[in-house]
């Protein structure tokens, strides 16, 4: 037995209408199973039930055994003396509150069904899937009941991203322009140095790109340098020197944090190199300083690609590493790598200004995003040969949050699609 079983009981009301007893004999019947809690506290808020004549309203907490209310220290808790029931599996213990008077125990053992334990055996234990657990029974649940999920998955991806936003915002002083610039550096370092670009943007008070982003090779010089590719490198180009000089130059002037490693370019295309990459943003901020203002007035998804036509320096177009010419290209950032900033960056971005700024664009968001084509990965391709195809960058990003926060920690049971083929078979 797991504990989300009983919270699917409790939640999906499998247990309204049934005859009721307490541990104590006491008649329970459930007029409403509350709100589920999403953080610290009791499972279940603003429940009403009735325990024998007493009708009451309160929080209802689960948990496998009633020993386990003691375990986690829910008895010197005071977010846990509004607890009117006790749903358990199994009644080890009288449970009382902080005050001492005694909690009311459900012990659901005896009411839950073997239908119902059989189908979440098969759903969860007997699957043995090779990508997800219900990979055997996805292509029969009704579409419109997965879209409908897909669309609540996306929004629920642009709320968790939000909150790492908001957090960068005060981190910033309410800086939206850093934030925006925090955010691009992470996804210009792809997924091979984007953790690494955005720990170093954070270290670069963007009041420095501001005071650079006049002079393109300055700016190039400052970006380069405090991402770790001006250090450790043997070369004689003429460029190379005087962007070592300029960065010495600035990291005097601006007291920037020392360089302390390097971005890695092994297993990395050419394009992708950081050296690319970096030299990009710079002419994305030598091309229009106010880059924040300027997107979060943008709406049209032409716009946006307009916005993001930039290119490399002159160095850069037959160089993809300092000191080792190529052959010659103007490296402008493709359509994809486009669509990729959209999707992670301006739409989230877009959103929470939206929500600081008390408005609803939901729709707008949703609209332009069902344009951009869908990102190509191994959880699309997981699904896609499940035979649920991926149309376009929202049920990617819908898709995404599903596979990681849903399907890989075998939450079946939080899923709408879970919830479906348990109800289904049960």
């Amino acid at each position: 037995m797991k504990e989300d079983l009983l919270h699917y009981i409790w939640g999906q009301k499998k247990l309204h209408g049934r005859q009721l007893t307490s541990t104590a004999n006491e008649a329970i019947r459930i007029k409403a199973p509350g709100v589920p809690n999403q953080y610290a506290g009791p499972d279940f808020f603003n429940a009403r039930v009735e325990i024998g004549s007493q009708a009451w309203v309160g929080n209802v907490e689960i948990h496998l055994k009633s020993s386990d209310w003691y375990a986690h220290h829910h008895e010197i808790d005071p977010n846990y003396n509004n607890v009117i029931l006790h749903v358990v599996w199994e009644d080890d213990i009288s449970v009382f509150r902080k005050d001492g008077s005694q909690i009311c125990t459900l012990e659901l053992k005896k009411y839950v069904s073997e239908a119902l334990l059989s189908g979440y055996q098969d759903l969860l234990e007997n699957a043995k899937p090779k990508f997800i657990n219900c990979e055997k029974d996805l292509g029969g649940i009704d579409a419109f009941l997965v879209d409908n999920w897909l669309h609540r998955l996306y929004i629920e991806r642009l709320e968790q991203k939000s909150n790492f936003i908001f957090k960068l915002l005060q981190e910033s002083n309410n800086d939206w322009e850093g934030v925006l610039f925090t955010l691009l550096a992470k996804n210009f370092g792809t997924k091979v140095n984007g953790d690494y670009f955005l720990q170093r943007a954070q270290k670069l008070d963007f009041s420095v790109v501001r005071k650079t982003s006049d002079e393109v090779e300055q700016l190039e010089s400052l970006l380069l340098g405090h991402f770790g590719l001006l250090e450790g490198i043997d070369c004689m180009d003429q460029y190379f020197i005087r962007l070592k000089k300029e960065y010495q130059y600035l990291a005097r002037k601006f007291e920037l944090s020392p360089v302390l490693s390097r971005p890695e370019f092994y297993g990395l295309r050419p394009p992708n190199f950081p050296t690319i990459r970096v030299s990009q943003l710079s002419h994305l901020y030598a091309k229009q300083p106010n880059v924040f203002a300027h997107l979060m007035e943008l709406e049209q998804l032409e716009d946006f690609y307009r916005a993001f036509d930039v290119g490399v320096g002159p160095y850069w177009k037959n160089h993809f590493t300092f000191g080792k010419l190529s052959k010659e290209s103007p490296k402008k950032l493709t359509k994809n790598f486009i669509d990729l900033l959209i999707v992670n960056t301006v739409v989230p971005l877009k959103f929470c200004y939206a929500k600081h700024l008390g408005k609803d664009i939901n729709e707008n968001l949703i609209a332009m995003v069902l344009q951009i084509p869908t990102e190509k990965n191994a959880i699309m391709d997981g699904f896609g040969n499940l035979g649920s195809p991926t149309k376009n960058a929202l049920e990617s990003q819908a898709k995404i949050q599903l596979y990681t926060q849903y399907c890989s920690k075998n939450k079946c049971l939080q899923c709408a699609l879970g919830v479906h083929l348990l109800n289904r078979n049960t």
